[in-house]
């Protein structure tokens, strides 16, 4: 090969790789770039699994950021579950505007449920899916708003965790209707644009829709890493504006999960995951945050925001082809092997 193609070559590597600057290496077709510095091995185990973005900030600076593969700092990419713990903060925000309670009956507002078993139900049952709502919905398709209030109880209230998306799309319809009844926008999204993104100064690159229009829930919200990561730093800074009980909810565990608080994991022994394909695993997530103080929002396709709040860390990764990550053949994510990676 002649010098001059040679440095054409080296000119294209270079730019498909950006990061900051102790991450810097190069990469070929069989190979993603290497990295070095103390997030390497993380960075390096983060790629070669999908990996497009991975970011690193301590009290809002960000001390460390790689975008291999295609990845590009300004390019949204799907949060999916990811997406769930956003209603946790819509319900803490919502609270503090006076539009409700968490800890009151969903039938206040869903009036459908009134007179049966699911007139017990209340906010928090569905935001920490212990409703007992029948079946959870299939995870990859949520039902409409209105459909998902038809669901039926199975169990009594709080006693049993049920990962799925028919809670979220419950209080989706429940939120609409807070929001109308006091003449504001009735679409959770906007609403949340307006009430604490714009503040924040992010803006989700894209967020899904129903066929009836209404947001998804408990997926489709697409962010770029370091709006991610910047929303994820002021809910460590104590989500200012939220109400203090539900901000404390957040991260308090159920007896149905030890696992799960009020739409985010907790990331300690006894965590019940979402399915063995999920790569939460709670016995081997209990043993790698010991001694630690992790919370998270996660994904399919291995996306996840990891809150690691003795260190004052927080921790961005995504990754593309979701459904790819799901075959067979795929090297699979787990977060304790990620977080030892991680240095001391």
């Amino acid at each position: 090969m002649d010098a001059s193609r040679r440095a054409v070559l080296a000119g294209v590597s270079a730019a498909a790789f950006v990061g900051c600057a102790n991450a810097q290496g190069l990469r070929n077709k069989n190979k993603p770039a290497s990295v070095t510095g103390p997030y390497g091995p993380a960075a390096e185990y983060a790629a070669v699994r999908r990996g497009v973005s991975l970011l690193v900030m301590q009290d809002g600076k960000i001390l460390f950021e790689t975008y291999p593969n295609v990845g590009a700092p300004e390019k949204g990419w799907e949060l999916a579950s990811g997406t769930k713990s956003f209603t946790g903060i819509m319900a803490g925000l919502a609270s503090a505007d006076g539009l409700l309670d968490i800890d009151e009956p969903a039938a206040k507002t869903l009036t459908e449920w009134k007179g049966d078993g699911r007139s017990k139900i209340t906010i928090r049952h569905l935001l920490t899916l212990t409703s007992g709502l029948q079946g959870a919905g299939e995870v990859a398709r949520p039902p409409a708003y209105l459909d998902a209030v038809q669901a039926k109880a199975t169990f009594e209230p709080g006693a049993k965790f049920v990962y799925g998306p028919t809670n979220f799309q419950c209080f989706g319809e429940l939120l609409k209707r807070k929001l109308k009844a006091v003449g504001k926008p009735n679409d959770p999204v906007i609403w949340l644009q307006s009430r604490l993104f714009d503040g924040l100064g992010i803006r989700p690159t894209d967020w899904k829709r129903g066929a009836d229009g209404n947001p998804f829930l408990p997926q489709g919200a697409h962010f770029n890493a370091r709006d991610w990561a910047k929303f994820g730093q002021w809910v460590m800074d104590g989500a200012k504006g939220l109400d203090l009980n539900v901000y404390t909810a957040l991260f308090e565990a159920t007896s149905a999960n030890p696992g799960y608080g009020l739409s985010w994991w907790l990331l300690r022994p006894g965590l019940i995951g979402p399915s063995p394909r999920s790569g939460i695993d709670g016995d081997a997530i209990g043993q790698a945050a010991m001694g630690e103080d992790i919370v998270m929002a996660a994904g399919a396709g291995d996306q996840r925001l990891y809150l690691m709040r003795k260190r004052r860390l927080v921790i961005a990764r995504q990754a593309n082809e979701i459904l790819r990550a799901m075959g067979p053949r795929q090297l699979k994510w787990r977060d304790d092997e990620f977080l030892r990676l991680l240095p001391a």
